[in-house]
């Protein structure tokens, strides 16, 4: 007799149901939120398992390579889909839905998530610390513009290595600004301070990656562009076409159909977030600053003049997307010219 088995999982307790083939709940049990007490209880003799489902949260990653590595048919289930079949339910319990979770996976009704790689999160958690780290010293530096301005002090257009100068030149005749103004400063300092220093660590990440340097030989993509394609994506076997990478990331429209309605809309914005901002700005890049021409620039240009400059950024975003994603497969670096096939 085959078992299937729904986890929801909290902060510190997870709630366990197992039912078998035949929709009977077999055990229920609350036990905490770590790899081995949910082995304790899910490497039972009596228990044959198919699949086990595990929500996709903050502690899925860990939970779920702690299973795998005992050799267990885990499930990581998309989110959005899980809380949608969910919500048929009357009464929202931990309990309730651990048995929701059970019958999806006995019925296969679920949606399942790639699990990124040890390396891949770590790779993540550097992309994520820099940016945060950036939003905060600009967050300081825009707050610093604002204060100041409220005196008649105007910043103006400064970079990044000079703004502190700038600032202490303003406030040198209010003593009474200055002493307000240091700790920020000390704190903008420090920030600055640390980007660098993790801007570098990312910089060597992309040295000594054959994948990121092949990458960054398409136009408008950078070392940031490429490391953040490299963590998002993880296994490039897991799409069997390259153009479902652009759906993937948000950047394929929306549908809606019902009777003799059916029109499309926006893009869907599903997906990694940080990724599509990423191929957006990487877009951006090439219609606006890239000096050199090639066929991906000539064919979003055509694109804009017909249908408007932003559809043809999010078309180009989109576009590479699947370039990458194609170059990464075959070991090979982006052609500027389409070769002619002659006869």
């Amino acid at each position: 007799m085959d078992h299937f088995a729904g986890l929801d999982v909290s902060v510190k307790e997870t709630s366990v149901c197992i039912v078998d083939d035949a929709g009977k709940i077999v055990r229920e049990v609350k036990v905490a939120s770590e790899p081995a007490a949910l082995l304790a209880v899910l490497r039972n003799a009596a228990y044959r398992f198919k699949r086990i489902g595990l929500e996709a949260g903050p502690l899925s990653q860990w939970l779920y390579g702690g299973l795998a590595e005992a050799e267990l048919p885990v499930i990581c289930v998309e989110t959005r889909h899980m809380r949608a079949v969910l919500k048929a339910q009357i009464n929202k319990t931990d309990r309730n839905d651990a048995r929701g979770m059970a019958q999806m996976m006995r019925v296969g009704l679920y949606r399942p998530v790639h699990v990124k790689t040890l390396r891949s999160q770590k790779l993540r958690m550097l992309l994520t610390h820099r940016k945060l780290l950036q939003s905060k010293a600009i967050a300081i530096e825009n707050d610093l513009r604002g204060t100041l301005r409220n005196f008649g002090l105007k910043v103006g257009v400064v970079g990044t290595l000079k703004f502190e100068a700038r600032i202490k030149e303003l406030v040198t005749t209010v003593p009474d600004l200055t002493v307000l103004i240091e700790p920020l400063l000390v704190v903008r300092r420090a920030l600055r301070e640390q980007i660098g220093i993790l801007h570098r660590r990312l910089l060597a990440v992309v040295r000594d990656d054959e994948v990121c340097r092949r990458l960054m030989t398409v136009p408008g993509v950078g070392p940031v562009v490429a490391l953040t394609y490299r963590a998002t994506v993880d296994v490039p076997a897991r799409f069997r076409k390259s153009k479902a990478v652009g759906a993937v990331f948000g950047l394929t429209c929306s549908k809606y159909q019902s009777g003799e309605i059916d029109r499309s809309g926006r893009i869907s914005r599903c997906g990694d977030e940080m990724m599509r901002v990423m191929l957006y700005e990487a877009a951006q890049s090439i219609l606006f600053h890239s000096a050199k021409w090639s066929w991906l620039k000539a064919w979003a240009m055509k694109i804009a003049r017909h249908r408007g400059m932003k559809k043809a950024i999010v078309a180009l975003a989109r576009r590479l997307a699947v370039i990458m994603h194609r170059i990464w497969v075959d070991g090979t670096e982006f052609r500027w010219t389409k070769e002619v096939v002659t006869a």
